[in-house]
């Protein structure tokens, strides 16, 4: 079954190059094009698409507040994937976008080939956000977000975590993906890939990117640390 896209950006001819080259793409229909967020609200209520691809930065509403809207309006059944698209690498809106509910983020200048992964990773559900970002998300997440939870303070969902899943979930916190988690634990990867479909129901994360931001709200990952070590 073919991805349903619904573009959304203000400019024309950014809609139409990314409209012309997934049109052509085996697997992805293109399902409407948006010029706000407004219009991306209505589009994704009536083309049901399966991935919202989101400018940020639009006259009227912005992205950040339609995909809040898109995100939640179904919570309790299938909302679409956001992706968001950037001009800029992890600019001062993407961590608004991300707590949001975006499933990650790609600059517009990126190539057409990391579109098309981008698109069909979210699709089902896993999150765009390179280990190398995701240390940069953290660090923003330090400079812009309130004191971290305690410890002893972190929400009864965290703290519901077996001590197997809280290793999970900081070496999720710090980029890795299940294979790279599987090499460093000594796990089967598909045993990974249960812990964290268990871990993300525990703590109600839609996917990774949520994984990451409560994974720093519960101080079990600090800005500044290795992404390499899940102490």
């Amino acid at each position: 079954m073919a991805i349903r896209i619904l573009i959304t950006d203000d400019q024309p001819l950014q809609r139409m190059g990314m409209k012309m080259f997934l049109d052509g793409q085996t697997g992805i229909d293109v399902v409407g094009e948006a010029a706000n967020g407004e219009d991306a609200i209505r589009l994704a209520e009536e083309s049901q698409p399966d991935v919202v691809l989101m400018d940020i930065r639009m006259p009227g509403m912005d992205g950040i507040a339609a995909t809040r809207k898109i995100v939640g309006a179904k919570a309790a059944t299938a909302s679409p994937w956001v992706l968001l698209l950037t001009t800029f690498d992890l600019d001062e809106y993407v961590l608004a976008g991300l707590e949001a509910g975006a499933s990650g983020f790609l600059t517009k200048d990126a190539d057409p080939s990391d579109l098309l992964s981008a698109i069909r990773a979210v699709a089902v559900g896993d999150a765009v956000i390179a280990p190398s970002a995701t240390r940069r998300l953290i660090d923003r997440l330090a400079a812009h977000s309130t004191q971290p939870l305690r410890e002893t303070d972190q929400v009864p969902s965290v703290r519901r975590l077996s001590a197997r899943e809280r290793e999970i979930l900081i070496a999720i916190g710090h980029g890795l993906t299940n294979s790279e988690i599987a090499e460093q634990l000594f796990l089967a990867e598909s045993t990974v890939k249960s812990y964290v479909g268990r871990i993300f129901t525990k703590i109600n994360a839609r996917d990774r990117v949520q994984a990451v931001i409560i994974a720093y709200r519960a101080n079990l990952v600090r800005a500044g640390e290795s992404s390499g070590t899940t102490e």
